[in-house]
């Protein structure tokens, strides 16, 4: 146990440097050097090389105490800039899942959806499935490609990404009668662990994602005094917006995958009775799965 603490010590210090310590640093570098520049100086980089130069001579010209200090408060600074970071990541997280009041643009979605939706209809209804030819069906293929791009469900959220996750929740309740909130905590713990490692996997990278994105925050905040910064804001949010929108993919794709999968296995391990002995349940049966799970509630 001893040699486990050990390694966890050394994994957990690993990780906060490489999340907080050295990003922080390099922000507070960046800060110093920026708010020395300002706006009228700000691509001026040899006076940028003379400020950082004279702070560091400065610094070595002091008594060891003071380098000490001064070294400290810089390990300091970078952390608390990580550690706001890390706070703001919930508010990020936040706003691209959709959860904030936005009525009129979940509207404009399910409107988008909607008129697509009715357009693939017009499609299947001009030619039935028994009598459809190749490219009929390639042009159907192509208008739910269309659909499916905002959204893979009737909209509920005002955001792509909330809407992936709103799918997987509408899916379970509609095709599975499941309600999926109640219900994930105890699949989770029916799935085999490779299941659970690719979900993990996918989680994990969609966390970083909204990490990646969340130093935007103090960046843009520079930006108020060393112009610059705002570009390099738009860059981070945007990089980390992109990789958000690969990660929830998989990771939604993965959610409904387990559905698909192991949801038989789901209601047999609740005394459920199913009607095959793997793959997904029948509503009839989700609904039985969902009443024992809710417990009235």
């Amino acid at each position: 146990m001893s040699d486990f603490f050990k390694e966890l010590a050394k994994t957990l210090a690993q990780r906060w440097v490489g999340l907080l310590l050295v990003p922080g640093a390099l922000f507070v570098v960046g800060a110093l050097v920026g708010v020395r520049l300002g706006h009228a100086h700000a691509l001026d980089l040899s006076m940028a090389s003379q400020a950082f130069t004279a702070a560091a001579t400065s610094v070595a010209g002091r008594a060891g105490t003071v380098q000490a200090v001064v070294l400290v408060v810089a390990l300091l600074a970078s952390a608390g800039v990580g550690l706001l970071v890390q706070a703001m990541a919930g508010v990020t997280r936040g706003l691209w899942l959709g959860q904030w009041p936005g009525a009129i643009l979940t509207a404009r979605r399910v409107r988008k959806w909607e008129q697509r939706l009715r357009y693939r209809q017009k499609l299947e209804a001009a030619e039935p499935a028994a009598s459809r030819s190749a490219s009929a069906q390639d042009k159907i293929d192509r208008a739910t490609a269309r659909m499916n791009a905002v959204a893979m469900a009737r909209p509920g959220r005002p955001t792509w990404m909330g809407d992936r996750i709103h799918a997987v929740e509408a899916i379970a309740a509609g095709r599975y009668g499941l309600d999926l909130p109640f219900a994930w905590p105890r699949l989770w713990l029916t799935m085999p662990e490779t299941a659970r490692a690719e979900i993990s996997a996918a989680n994990g990278a969609f966390a970083a994602a909204v990490t990646v994105a969340s130093w935007a925050w103090p960046t843009l905040l520079l930006g108020a005094f060393w112009w610059p910064a705002i570009v390099v804001a738009v860059v981070i949010g945007t990089t980390g917006w992109v990789r958000g929108r690969a990660a929830i993919t998989d990771l939604t794709a993965l959610a409904e995958s387990a559905l698909d999968l192991y949801g038989c296995a789901l209601a047999t391990a609740v005394g459920v009775e199913t009607q095959r002995t793997a793959g997904p349940m029948e509503v009839d049966e989700g609904a039985q799965v969902t009443a024992i799970f809710r417990k009235g509630r």
